[in-house]
């Protein structure tokens, strides 16, 4: 199917480091009775005609009419369970916003969350920004992801298309990123080649460069040895760079998942280890220690990644400057993402 192959040839070039980190983002390529969409926690790079996971669009678009549990958790195990139902192949779990993909009439759609964007959707001047740079483009407020957001937007595309006569190309989500949706490749290479080109320009007018300051200092092995002492299992495994601007709350999902949303900033001390435990309910998985940054886990892709969100989360915090500065998400909007069973499984297939 040559629509499949496109789609992707979509994922790996957007599936850089330079558009999503980890396991994060998601594609889709639909005809009128089936969408094929990313599996949850694999990585847009890695996807092949066989790994995407096929679903019954007659079976998704049930979700939109049940009548769902008030209760959070509740409502999630009852979207999850009526999604599986939907599947039609062996390729996994389906990304959690599946629904939001089948929502589109475009035949393709390509989630990413690049830094320039998120210096743009986590920032205080942001949706402002967003109307007058892309006036095409339907902005959203932070709304937790999965089955709320799915049904606010279907919402709102069905207005925007009442006012504008056909849907948006452009879906801007606040601290959490971007929907490009059309019907051909070539559609969707150019609204993100528009999209970056006028970020790029926006942070060159603020005189902001596009790269993160980072000291040359090297962690210790004497440091090395006192984390995995402190944090055991959690800082078996260390990745480290010099120091830089980490982020001192949660931006996005993804930061969340890979990173968690507060870094450990104090003395090395099981005082110090013990108290952060127990103001946060975990062990953190960002160190700053010295001259220095570790991402910690239980396996070295965790603590690579773990760096590697931390120095992405110290980019957006450096871009916003150019839209009136940083905007945090939600002690609401963080706890649910610390608790939901969806970002649970994503950080274990990330393992």
């Amino acid at each position: 199917m040559q629509d499949l192959k496109t789609i992707v040839e979509l994922s790996h070039e957007f599936g850089t480091v330079d558009y999503v980190k980890g396991g994060g983002g998601n594609t889709s390529v639909k005809n009128e009775t089936t969408l094929w969409v990313k599996p949850s926690g694999t990585t847009l790079g890695g996807l092949t005609e066989e790994t995407f996971v096929q679903m019954n669009r007659a079976k998704i678009n049930e979700l939109y009419d049940v009548e769902t549990p008030t209760e959070s958790a509740a409502r999630e195990e009852l979207v999850k369970n009526m999604m599986a139902a939907s599947v039609e192949n062996d390729a996994g779990r389906p990304s959690v916003e599946a629904p939001l993909h089948n929502v589109f009439d475009a035949k393709f759609v390509v989630h990413t969350h690049p830094c320039a964007v998120n210096g743009l959707t986590c920032a205080k001047g942001g949706e402002a920004a967003c109307k007058e740079m892309f006036p095409d483009a339907l902005w959203v407020e932070y709304i937790d992801p999965g089955y709320t957001l799915c049904m606010e937007v279907r919402k709102r595309i069905e207005d925007y298309k009442a006012s504008n006569g056909k849907e948006p190309a452009l879906l801007v989500l606040k601290n959490h990123g971007i929907f490009i949706a059309a019907d051909s490749a070539d559609e969707i290479q150019a609204h993100y080649a528009r999209v970056m080109d006028a970020l790029n320009a926006a942070y060159a007018d603020a005189g902001i460069f596009q790269t993160l300051e980072i000291s040359d200092a090297v962690v210790s092995t004497e440091t090395e040895e006192k984390i995995k002492e402190l944090f055991g299992a959690d800082g078996a495994f260390i990745a480290s760079s010099g120091r830089f601007a980490v982020a001192p709350g949660p931006i996005t999902p993804d930061h969340l998942v890979y990173a968690k949303a507060f870094p450990f900033t104090a003395e090395l001390t099981a005082e110090n280890v013990a108290a952060y435990q127990a103001e946060r309910g975990y062990l953190p998985k960002v160190v700053m220690t010295g001259d220095c940054v570790c991402g910690i886990g239980t396996s070295q892709k965790n603590a690579d990644l773990a760096l590697e969100l931390a120095q992405d989360g110290a980019l957006v915090l450096k871009l916003a400057e150019a839209f009136g500065g940083i905007e945090y998400m939600t002690d609401a909007a963080r706890e649910f993402i610390e608790n939901w069973e969806v970002e649970s499984y994503r950080q274990k297939q990330a393992g």
